[in-house]
């Protein structure tokens, strides 16, 4: 007994299948190297799309400023926060939203990926140079004292 060939057109579909479950694995893998979700009440909100937010947020920071290095900031979003307890927590880099809400989380996003533009020693170099100049700044009125 001779075994046929399978065709290819018969598993090219097959193949694509695979190739774009394994795109979207290493994407959301990639995603997940900085965004934890927390969702305190178990309300339903759409996982894929908060991964995709994460990650164009980060790029269109990165483009934005020019910065050479990937940004892929640690983030976790609380769902199911109390509204009073609502916003960005730059300390905990948290987002907490009472439900699922695209732009609030890509604002959240965007702040702490800003953020991670500038490394801390960065900061406070730039904070000093800030004050440096300030000091050595004179209003044209002093002169002529």
């Amino acid at each position: 007994m001779t075994r046929s060939k399978p065709s290819i057109r018969r598993n090219v579909p097959k193949l694509l299948t695979f190739v774009a479950a394994l795109l979207l694995l290493t994407a959301a893998s990639a995603a997940q190297e900085g965004l934890t979700i927390r969702n305190e009440t178990n309300q339903k909100w759409p996982s894929a799309e908060a991964e995709k937010v994460y990650v164009s947020s980060c790029a269109v920071v990165q483009r934005e400023f020019g910065s050479s290095r990937e940004l892929k900031p640690r983030v976790t979003l609380v769902l199911g926060a109390d509204k009073d307890n609502e916003g960005l927590f730059f300390k905990s880099r948290e987002i907490r939203l009472a439900k699922w809400d695209r732009y609030m989380f890509a604002q959240g996003v965007v702040w702490l990926a800003f953020e991670d533009l500038m490394p801390q020693e960065q900061l406070l170099l730039v904070s000093k140079r800030a004050v440096a100049w300030a000091d050595a700044t004179v209003a044209v009125g002093q002169i002529a004292k």
